[in-house]
């Protein structure tokens, strides 16, 4: 039985899969499984992926979508199939480059045992002393525009949205949160949280902030090939805009 499941959205990622990394922490953490989503890649993913799920096949397995429907969609349906695995208490998903080293999901599954009213524990990439936060400059401070951004629009004293690394319980509001497909691009984490606020707060009439932990992270760092322009980040502001319009009008004061 494995407590945990984690979904990794693959596109491309032949050159750059830590084939190795992912096959040592099974073998070292029977509890965890992964199931990765080859999302309609044009290179060799898949054959990387066939080589490494059939070196640990009771912990490693992959799926295949029929096109490139992004990281959104990808997730999204890696996500319901984790739901579905027998007994599975966690499930999450994790950026395929390893940018968060695969530790930290047993940090994530003790934080949520030692306090069962959580439904979601998130990454957070904070630069403190004596922990290691490698990121590009633009990158940061473009990022922190778009977290006080989407603090804003959520009512939400969240510090990172976009950390790649996220751990739910297994249960019906994480269910609900990925039952429909999201309208948003890389800002999809933004309209999980919003989702998960509707939902709640529109049934106990609270919000979310006793639902969801924000790990600061000991070690993250900017691994290269995935890029940001400008243009993204302007899509992003309006897929904020579209988050509000679609999930936070209407509900009622916390």
């Amino acid at each position: 039985m494995h407590k945990v499941v984690i979904v990794v959205p693959c596109y491309n990622e032949q050159a750059r899969l830590p084939t190795g990394d992912f096959h040592s922490f099974v073998l070292g953490h029977p509890e965890v499984a992964f199931l990765f989503v080859n999302d309609g890649s044009t290179d060799g993913t898949e054959e990387v992926l066939r080589a490494l799920c059939g070196s640990a096949p009771s912990s490693l397995r992959s799926i295949t979508l029929e096109r490139n429907w992004g990281k959104a969609e990808a997730v999204r349906r890696g996500m319901l199939d984790a739901l579905d695995v027998p007994d599975v208490r966690y499930v999450g998903f994790w950026d395929a480059d390893l940018a968060t080293p695969l530790e930290a999901i047993c940090a994530f599954a003790q934080i949520h045992d030692e306090d069962p009213n959580l439904i979601l524990v998130m990454g957070a990439r904070v630069q403190l002393l004596g922990r290691r936060i490698t990121r590009e400059p633009h990158r940061h401070f473009t990022g922190r525009i778009f977290a006080t951004a989407a603090s804003m629009i959520l009512s939400l004293p969240v510090y990172d949205t976009q950390c790649g690394a996220k751990l739910f319980r297994a249960e019906a509001l994480t269910r609900r949160v990925f039952q429909e497909p999201f309208r948003t691009g890389w800002s999809f984490d933004v309209a999980i949280l919003a989702r998960m606020t509707r939902y709640h707060r529109s049934g106990t009439g609270s919000g979310i902030e006793e639902l969801v932990y924000e790990f600061p992270l000991r070690q993250w760092r900017d691994v290269g090939g995935s890029k940001r322009r400008l243009l993204d980040y302007l899509v992003a502001i309006r897929d904020l805009l579209l988050i509000r319009h679609r999930y936070m009008r209407g509900l009622p004061l916390a």
